[in-house]
């Protein structure tokens, strides 16, 4: 009789289980059933696509004029210094001289640089004195190849990023001759008048050079490659769907595709990464109105 009670318990023990991990099994699938995935989205849009190539120069002076000295001299009094800004015919230095006092006068208006000597030095005048420069235009400075050459005109506007921040620059001077490295010299004019730009600074020139034209266009950042295949995820009624892709050229910010993706689309371009196919989603931001 004993041994029925225990065998009796045992199966009673069993079942009870076995209930309770069906049941957490159930829940489990339930769970994943209902998981909404947050994610950001933008719209695919249609039309010309530029590529862009980027160059490196460097900023400088749009002219710089040198001050120069009739004779040499002892500097009797300084009125400036590096950097000073100074108006056209404006009284700089005063040198004595084998001839009397000199008064230094500004060439033209501008900002003072390579200014070396100091009150009671003797200076010479076999070198300029200073240069005054003009900082109100920057010119920048680059060199390219014969290819890229040909995509430069005269009077072109271009965007040139300057210290993280994007000016226009007009294209000033492109030669003809190439220089010593037998690349060509290329310069590009860029207004300065908040005095933001140093010379020296590196400069970064978007130049177009190929469209694609009525392309369809996607954020870079919607795009997935794994295991050789690349796609993106499209909502649709608040479902992730799928779509493979074959990106045709990309940038760093948008790409032109071909693929099942039309103009308006809604792409995932934030939590894609943790998608499947058919996972309910919920636009948290970027969704167009």
């Amino acid at each position: 009789m004993k041994k029925i009670l225990l065998s009796a318990t045992a199966v009673l023990m069993l079942s009870t289980l076995a209930a309770c991990s069906g049941a957490d099994s159930d829940s489990t699938d339930a769970s994943e059933e209902k998981r909404i995935a947050a994610v950001e989205v933008e719209e695919a849009t249609k039309g010309d696509f530029t590529l862009e190539r980027s160059l490196f120069g460097r900023t400088a002076p749009n002219q710089t004029t040198p001050i120069l000295l009739q004779a040499p001299g002892e500097i009797d009094s300084l009125e400036v210094s590096n950097g000073d800004e100074v108006e056209e015919d404006e009284i700089i230095a005063k040198i004595k001289t084998q001839v009397g006092t000199q008064n230094i006068r500004a060439p033209k208006d501008g900002e003072i640089a390579n200014l070396a000597a100091s009150e009671g030095s003797t200076v010479s005048n076999e070198e300029p004195f200073a240069i005054v420069a003009d900082l109100e235009t920057i010119k920048v400075n680059f060199t390219v190849t014969a290819d890229v050459r040909n995509l430069f005109e005269v009077d072109k506007k271009m965007t040139a990023t300057i210290n993280n921040k994007e000016y226009e620059a007009s294209i000033s001077s492109i030669s003809t001759m190439p220089d010593d490295s037998g690349l060509y010299p290329v310069e590009a004019i860029v207004e300065n008048e908040e005095k933001e730009i140093l010379p020296g600074m590196v400069a970064e020139l978007a130049v177009p050079e190929k469209r694609l034209k009525d392309a369809v266009i996607i954020p870079t950042a919607s795009i997935v490659e794994e295991d050789d295949e690349t796609y993106v995820y499209i909502v649709e009624d608040n479902l992730a769907r799928k779509q493979a892709v074959t990106v045709v050229e990309t940038q760093s910010v948008e790409s032109a595709i071909k693929g099942e993706v039309k103009q308006g689309d809604q792409l995932v371009v934030t939590g894609q990464l943790t998608l499947s196919d058919g996972v309910q989603v919920n636009v948290v931001k970027g969704e167009s109105k």
